[in-house]
């Protein structure tokens, strides 16, 4: 549901002390990003920041607004002021901006007429998945595929938001990686005993990647009483949505499935929030959370690993680090992180 105005008022300036390059900045502003999570986002602005940008976010009534967090009077952080009557109030002077950005009053001289200028930058915002999107110049919508959060039969869980400080192409390649279970995730889900990576492959479906990985590496968590039917095939299956989305469907025994939906989204070129929606249909009586806390211990794991990578960005040279067969998604995404017209060398 697209709940901002359609007649929203963007930009394609670059943000001061932009992080980016100017030509990866440019490519990455015209993708949608998640910024924050549904019930965060109330009639009390909430601050957040994508791709260098500052953001405000509010409710006006039943719709969500998105906007850039400046008033342009005196550049006072309209995150720091209040919404009343649906309009978001200035700190400074008090100045009202209504939900389409147009200033409506200046208490300093009520009688006067309002400078078209005064005008606040407004970005779309779309509520989807327990989560509020936005492009900051883009036009189409484009927002992943997430099968089984509107299906009756699958529950829907949504841990806290992540921050990694980390970029955004790093995470995204963590989370496809399948030769690093046994080493990082060993107090989770990993198996020292179980470090083979049997070949797979990678299939193009438009300006998408799916990779079907079948192993033996099990997909239930340390201390729990399950175990897997000897010899049996766990699928995970990938499905890349460039630049910083990707899903995972793992098949357990049965017709059991959990579906993870990571969202790497880029706050500056190494700082990243992770969004993830889960969905299952199974379990559907365990404690939601005992589920966020096994996942927040997965990423604390991943975290340590894309803190610490150099370099600090993803590199897009397939010559400048070494590669194996395991690696085939990972060399896939990078050919199509290069193909969207990022920067060669390195890239976030």
């Amino acid at each position: 549901m697209i709940t901002s105005n359609a007649n929203h008022t963007m930009t394609s300036e670059l943000p001061r002390g932009c992080t980016f390059t100017d030509e990866d900045w440019h490519v990455l502003s015209q993708y949608w990003y998640p910024v924050a999570q549904a019930t965060e986002v109330t009639d009390k602005p909430l601050a957040a920041q994508l791709l260098d940008v500052k953001l405000v976010l509010y409710r006006s009534n039943d719709q969500v607004v998105v906007a850039k967090d400046l008033c342009f009077h005196r550049g006072a952080p309209l995150s720091k002021g209040w919404v009343e009557n649906g309009e978001i109030v200035c700190p400074y002077h008090g100045f009202r901006y209504n939900c389409e950005g147009k200033c409506t009053a200046v208490p300093a001289h009520p009688s006067s007429k309002i400078s078209p200028k005064l005008k606040l930058i407004v970005y779309p915002a779309v509520e989807r998945y327990g989560l509020i999107w936005t492009t900051l110049a883009g036009t189409e919508e484009q927002i992943p595929s997430f099968p089984g959060w509107d299906d009756p039969d699958y529950i829907n869980i949504l841990p806290p938001n992540f921050d990694i400080a980390g970029s955004s192409g790093r995470q995204m390649e963590g989370f496809l990686d399948v030769s690093h279970f046994a080493y990082v995730h060993t107090e989770t889900f990993g198996d020292r005993n179980n470090t083979e990576v049997p070949q797979y492959k990678v299939k193009r479906e438009g300006n998408e990647l799916l990779a079907e990985y079948w192993s033996t590496v099990s997909n239930y968590g340390k201390g729990q009483d399950l175990v897997a039917p000897e010899g049996f095939q766990w699928l995970r299956e990938f499905r890349v949505f460039p630049p910083f989305a990707a899903s995972l469907t793992v098949h357990f025994p049965g017709d059991d499935k959990l579906n993870i939906l990571n969202c790497a989204s880029p706050i500056s070129a190494r700082y990243t929030r992770l969004f993830c929606p889960i969905t299952r249909n199974f379990d559907k009586d365990v404690p939601i959370e005992d589920t966020i806390k096994f996942n927040l211990q997965v990423f604390e794991e991943d975290r340590e690993m894309v803190e610490s990578q150099k370099p600090e960005d993803l590199p897009l040279d397939l010559h400048a680090e070494a590669h194996i067969p395991a690696d085939r998604t990972s060399i896939a995404y990078r050919q199509l992180l290069t193909e969207l017209g990022l920067g060669r060398n390195y890239t976030s």
